[in-house]
């Protein structure tokens, strides 16, 4: 007998979501199994989402129209959140996609996750970190754009044109080198990183790859540097704690146990900063020794702790 699926509700808050990044997120969520229900809210009168109309037949999203009940805010929210809790107890789903960058949903994500389904959130680098840590698998539109550039090799000006959401923050002047996000819980954040001038500045890991992207050709250049990366002290502590809490009497520890310790504290994505695989993440890291690499059986230690069994 085949198995069954997951079935996936997806729920788009079309005020806060760009119509051209739809393709890659069905693209993303769909490898967590088939999404039967789409439906994309806002107020469908207003010229500020004409973007999505053409989205809506291509895709088969229906469209849920919600009035704006007073002037400067809309209500898309509080209807999103209504039929989130209906589908919940009717249709059932085993998962939600939530395509937003607005914290007003965290409640409602953690109450989906309390009642069992999983919830797989889509937002922007600015996306507030309660959103995103509530969410089970939370991704930034900017790293799935160049994700899907890179995997097609297309030229950092096709990217572009791909991924509207980095290109109109690549129209903004940037006079520094950007450090990476302070990413504990996969969420962005601001790090300190000093300049030629010897000036601090604080910048976030998107406009960091982005600058990268503007200089030169190349998935590679999508990628945050290993330098940065071990600057960023939350998330070297998140890797490291994981790691010493799956190890064995040897000090190692199994890649995907890893990622499950991770994924039960925070959500998190090695994409966001620029790599395919937790693995890959780790090596760029070169905090960890390797073992069994290119096998299931992959296995990583804290090099300090090898270098402390050496000694002894």
């Amino acid at each position: 007998m085949a198995q069954t699926q997951p079935r996936i509700a997806l729920l788009i808050d079309a005020d806060n979501a760009p119509a051209e990044m739809i393709d890659e997120i069905l693209t993303e969520l769909s490898t967590f199994g088939v999404i039967d229900i789409r439906r994309a809210y806002g107020n469908w009168t207003k010229h500020a989402l004409i973007s999505w109309q053409s989205k809506l037949l291509e895709y088969a999203l229906r469209p849920m129209q919600q009035f704006d009940y007073s002037k400067g805010k809309n209500a898309s929210d509080m209807a999103m959140t209504v039929d989130a809790m209906e589908l919940l107890y009717t249709e059932k789903p085993d998962a939600f996609g939530i395509v937003s960058s607005d914290a007003d949903f965290t409640p409602l994500v953690m109450h989906l996750r309390s009642k069992g389904a999983a919830v797989y959130g889509f937002g922007a680098q600015q996306t507030p970190k309660p959103f995103v840590n509530a969410c089970s698998r939370f991704l930034y539109l900017e790293a799935l754009g160049e994700a899907q550039a890179a995997a097609l090799g297309m030229t950092n000006d096709a990217a572009v044109v791909a991924n509207p959401v980095v290109a109109n923050k690549a129209e903004q002047p940037q006079s520094h080198a950007a450090a990476p996000a302070n990413v504990a819980s996969n969420a962005p954040a601001n790090v300190s990183t000093t300049a030629s001038t010897g000036a601090s500045t604080n910048t976030s890991v998107a406009k960091g790859e982005l600058a990268c992207a503007a200089g030169s050709n190349g998935a590679a250049c999508l990628r945050v540097p290993s330098q940065q990366l071990r600057q960023d002290q939350q998330l070297m502590n998140l890797m490291r704690s994981a790691v010493n809490a799956v190890q064995d009497e040897e000090g190692w520890a199994r890649v995907g146990a890893v990622g499950t310790q991770i994924g039960n504290k925070a959500s998190f994505d090695p994409r966001n900063y620029g790599y395919a695989t937790l693995s890959k993440l780790l090596a760029a890291l070169q905090a960890f020794d390797f073992r069994d690499e290119g096998t299931s059986r992959v296995a990583v230690r804290d090099k300090r702790q090898g270098r402390a069994q050496d000694r002894s």
